[in-house]
């Protein structure tokens, strides 16, 4: 692995070197490195690109890292990978995907991620996107989140696009059991001609399920942002949905959330806010010595925590 390749995992996944637990480093198209324990197994798949992973029951504090790495220019990435998390486990997984593009053709990887959560388990999801590099081709990413939680089962999603994705769609849709619950953070930055577009789709069939699903973006100059969000209730629930984008410059953001009641006792709440930032927030750190443009990243470091 090159400097190149070290610098994007250290981006997205916080990787210094041979991570603790299990993972697997796609490099560029194809298998990197990979390493397994007693209770987390990672298998490729015969009939089509990506792993399928066997987290067994009861299996507690361990991690599994599955970053992807392209540097190389005019590279199509698409994987397919597929979770298989035991009852009762309490898991962290760290994902994410860096591209360096030096050249002048498009970079892309598209990965497909599902998740079959068993009754009582708990998984904590990490993903990062990052772009970079000094050619004018186009960084693309596309990430697919497929959630099935059994009963009593719990998936925390912490997404971020950090910098440097040209185009993005990005796509979750999830099927509650009984007394399951997701909670969704996202955080996006875009800016030049930059898009990104994400598009949340929640089923709480369960009784007493519940969803919590937060979007927080920041679009510069004259990038384009899209939300959708839809949760639907088919039994007693609680969901709430949640856009809340400052925008700058010439960027246009618009906001779609929308909310599905099919019994009585759903709960569903949906809230979207768009504005500039503040000049009196600005004024007020400019008084403290800051100029302009470092009070404008202090007040947007502050938004995307």
């Amino acid at each position: 692995m090159d400097i190149i390749q070290k610098q994007l995992l250290e981006k997205v996944a916080d990787i210094h070197e041979v991570p603790t637990g299990a993972y697997n480093i796609r490099t560029n198209g194809a298998l990197g490195a990979r390493g397994v324990t007693e209770n987390i197994d990672i298998v490729t798949k015969a009939d089509k690109p990506g792993i399928d992973i066997f987290i067994k029951p009861g299996t507690k504090n361990e991690s599994l890292h599955i970053p992807v790495i392209i540097s190389e220019t005019g590279l199509s990435d698409l994987v397919y990978n597929d979770f298989y998390v035991g009852e009762g486990s309490d898991v962290v997984i760290v994902a994410g995907c860096g591209i360096h593009n030096a050249g002048d053709s498009e970079s892309r990887h598209d990965g497909i991620h599902t998740f079959h959560v068993g009754k009582g388990a708990r998984v904590k999801y990490i993903e990062k996107h990052y772009g970079e590099g000094v050619g004018s081709g186009d960084n693309v990413m596309n990430p697919t989140t497929v959630v099935f939680l059994d009963d009593d089962a719990e998936l925390e999603m912490e997404t971020v696009q950090i910098k440097g994705i040209t185009s993005t769609v990005r796509k979750t849709s999830a099927k509650l059991g009984d007394r399951a619950v997701l909670a969704v953070h996202e955080k996006i930055m875009t800016n030049g001609t930059q898009f990104a577009k994400t598009d949340f789709t929640v089923e709480l069939d369960g009784e007493d399920s519940s969803a919590n699903v937060v979007s927080r973006s920041v679009a510069k100059d004259s990038s384009f942002q899209e939300f959708i969000s839809e949760i639907k209730g088919s039994n007693r629930c609680s969901g709430h949905t949640e856009c809340d984008a400052i925008i700058m410059d010439s960027a246009r953001v618009t906001a779609s959330p929308k909310l599905d009641a099919a019994h009585v006792e759903a709960s569903l709440i949906h809230e979207a806010a768009i504005g500039k930032i503040a000049g009196e927030q600005i004024i007020k750190l400019m008084t403290l010595g800051l100029t302009e443009k470092e009070a404008e990243e202090q007040i947007i470091n502050g938004f995307l925590k």
